[in-house]
């Protein structure tokens, strides 16, 4: 899968070109061979596959206590994240995962700067933390609001695109210290049409186990599609970075969506060459003294 998961990659100092992606992507040479009629049950198997081999990796990375994983979801409305969550995460021990969604600031938070609610649930060593929206929402949702940064207590100065422009070199700065501190970032746009998007919500109102989920902000937020799109491609853009660089994984089809996303993660910690820690010679000794000790017993 590895040459798929290379194509989601937006390329650092190049464009995003969102537009360029499409959301209904099969999956490119690995997924062609297979008809279309069977591109879910080849998706759900490569996920399962990618679930097993990411408990694994969770287990290495927590036994190795030198790193941690920070996993980022930025999308619409209705794109599937937490469904992406609840089926990837499947196999992993969850005392060694933290959820976290950026919703709507609290006053202690406004009273800070901008990253500090995210430096705050960054992960300790050995263990998975999830964005479920993020600090990106400062340079997506507010930039789409503008009027959200009068709540923000920020010192006088134009709000033009010097301003997000340093929003994003902040974004960076905040990023690259946490990498060279040993969190790996994993950053996922899961790219929805705006046609997908439509039905998932009407699904929300046809299926009386979904209404619940329905928000009218949700369709007050679609009336800013392009406005979104437009946020997204320069954010993406702008902080796709050799350290954190951004993954757009087309979003239509949810079971080829939450196969490439297990993939990109499984391919992350992968990529941070971890061992199992060593055992000393004192260490092995007293093993041995304890193994002695356990076969001396009666059964």
């Amino acid at each position: 899968m590895k040459q798929t998961l290379e194509a989601l990659i937006v390329k650092p100092g190049a464009p995003a070109r969102l537009d360029r992606r499409d959301p209904a992507w099969d999956g490119g040479p690995e997924f062609h061979h297979f008809a279309h009629e069977d591109l879910k049950a080849e998706a759900a198997a490569a996920l399962a596959k990618s679930v097993e081999a990411l408990e694994a990796a969770h287990e290495l990375l927590w036994a190795s206590d030198a790193h941690a994983l920070l996993i980022v979801l930025q999308a619409m409305d209705a794109a599937g994240k937490d469904g992406t969550i609840r089926h990837v995460m499947s196999g992993v021990n969850p005392t060694g995962v933290e959820v976290s969604s950026f919703k709507q600031p609290s006053a202690e938070e406004l009273g800070h700067d901008f990253l500090w609610r995210a430096a705050r649930v960054l992960p300790a060593r050995g263990r998975i933390a999830i964005f479920n929206r993020s600090h990106y929402e400062e340079v997506l949702s507010v930039r789409v609001h503008p009027e959200w940064l009068d709540r923000q207590h920020l010192p006088p100065g134009p709000r033009g695109k010097a301003f997000w422009d340093e929003r994003y070199e902040s974004i960076n700065a905040f990023e690259r210290h946490a990498d060279r501190n040993g969190t790996k970032i994993v950053k996922l746009f899961l790219h929805v049409s705006r046609h997908e998007q439509r039905k998932r919500l009407l699904a929300r109102l046809d299926e009386p186990a979904k209404e619940w989920k329905f928000s009218a902000a949700d369709l007050a937020e679609r009336a800013h599609w392009d406005e979104y799109m437009q946020a997204f491609e320069d954010a993406i853009t702008a902080t796709s970075t050799p350290w954190a660089p951004w993954y757009v994984i087309p979003a239509d089809r949810k079971p080829l969506m939450r196969a490439l996303v297990a993939g990109v993660i499984v391919e992350a910690i992968s990529s941070l060459g971890l061992r199992w820690p060593e055992v000393s010679e004192q260490q092995r000794a007293a093993n041995e003294q304890a193994r002695r000790s356990l076969e001396a017993e009666s059964h």
